[in-house]
């Protein structure tokens, strides 16, 4: 494989310093490395982050096509710097047994823009009354660690825990989609003073606190680890900061959106503002970015939920529930957490590379930008200001709630053990 040099990059937002590229490997970092036979990239102090690393996005293959492809897909990951993706398991069929993983692990695999790690379902068919293959899947050729119902709820507490002493044996992790199921009948949008203007059923921010709380504590009682996907308000907030206080084994995720929109985007009655957990209050984006900050949210997981054209434009309710999310990620990060002081780009580094390949075990990725490591990496231009344009995305679909919203930063390159899947904003 050809030789890389990224001239003048500032590493992690550090001084600019280069980084020679060998093949799969950063052979070099440093200041005057000579180019030699290599070819140059021109970073000209652009941020240089390890590659993006993403644990919860829907591909929606097999079986949802029209929404979104494992090509696709990968291709919008690559666009927004991300060098591997782990993708949900609600596809049709679902992904609870070795086969379905297998296949979505393989298309990964041909298509190369991205690494796809699948994450095998907990429950059969997703309907939360019996266990799926677990450990068929952990030893499948995909090497399932993350399980998850994820648009559902695992709310049966039996179930949840023998999930989580069986995922123990082999070092895996339950990520629970806290919902209960309940609570949330007819819920359109967040319950408070917006759902009650609107006349929109609500949805309580207990029906998430609920069940963190009780996951955290079955957790702790069988000694295995739990992830808690798009955590979504202060309360659930406080739970896991008492829960890590506690030392019990939980992290958890916040999305870009519940970094920055709220429910008074729903006034509009747009359809792309219908998510699950839904868009909440000022109060809880302000006490989510600051337990990003802390520490309590563990990382940023785009929650990536490609619909098809018609299932967004229609009636509110009837409209389904999802954003996508790859692409705009870092962007919003960059406006929420680093341009307000809240993070550092060595943050957003750890925030969204280093602890997600840690919690899913991400083999090669999210590793340091030193010699000797795998070459997966993203190059940022953080001084770019844009409005989003869905036209020129690479995902299949276009229901973002960024349209014409001006957003920070824009990936100029990805590359993936070494190889470039994004030159100059385009896709190789």
């Amino acid at each position: 494989m050809s030789k890389i040099l990224i001239r003048g990059a500032k590493v992690l937002g550090g001084e600019p310093q280069d980084v020679l590229l060998d093949g799969e490997t950063i052979a070099q970092v440093g200041t005057g490395i000579e180019a030699g036979d290599a070819s140059v990239v021109e970073a000209d102090g652009k941020i240089l982050l390890p590659g993006l690393v993403d644990l919860h996005t829907h591909l929606r293959e097999p079986g949802r096509e029209d929404s979104e492809t494992v090509l696709t897909g990968t291709r919008a990951a690559a666009s927004g710097g991300y060098t591997a993706v782990f993708a949900m398991a609600n596809t049709f069929p679902v992904a609870d047994t070795a086969g379905v993983v297998e296949q979505v692990y393989r298309l990964g695999q041909e298509h190369g823009y991205c690494d796809v790690q699948p994450i095998g379902a907990v429950t059969v068919g997703l309907e939360g009354k019996k266990l799926a293959e677990l450990g068929a899947m952990h030893e499948s050729a995909a090497g399932v660690t993350v399980f998850s119902d994820d648009g559902k709820c695992v709310d049966d507490a039996v179930i949840m825990r023998r999930a989580l002493e069986y995922v123990k044996a082999f070092g895996g992790v339950v990520a629970q989609h806290a919902q209960e199921p309940r609570l949330t009948e007819g819920a359109q949008m967040n319950e408070g003073i917006v759902s009650a203007e609107l006349g929109l059923g609500g949805w309580p921010a207990v029906a998430e606190e609920s069940i963190i709380a009780r996951d955290v504590l079955l957790a702790e009682h069988v000694g295995s680890r739990v992830h808690i996907c798009h955590l979504s308000t202060a309360g659930s907030v406080e739970i896991v900061r008492w829960a890590k206080s506690r030392g019990i084994d939980v992290t958890a995720e916040v999305t870009p959106h519940h970094l920055l929109l709220t429910d008074e985007m729903v006034r509009t009655y747009n359809p792309v503002y219908k998510v699950n957990p839904p868009l909440r209050t000022e109060r809880d984006v302000m006490a989510l970015r600051e337990a990003l900050a802390d520490g309590t949210i563990d990382i940023v997981a785009t929650d990536h939920a490609p619909h098809p054209h018609e299932d967004k434009d229609c009636e509110w309710a009837a409209a389904a529930m999802g954003m996508v999310g790859l692409e705009t990620a870092l962007s919003v990060v960059q406006q929420t957490m680093v341009e307000t002081g809240l993070l550092t780009w060595a943050d957003v580094a750890d925030r969204m590379s280093f602890a997600p390949a840690r919690i899913g075990r991400a083999q090669g990725h999210g590793r340091p930008v030193s010699a000797g490591e795998p070459a997966n990496l993203t190059l940022v231009d953080s001084a770019y200001r844009g409005e989003v344009d869905p036209a020129g995305f690479a995902s299949r679909s276009r229901n973002t709630p960024y349209e014409g919203r001006e957003l920070p930063g824009r990936v100029t390159h990805t590359f993936l053990r070494g190889r470039a899947t994004l030159v100059d904003g385009k896709l190789a």
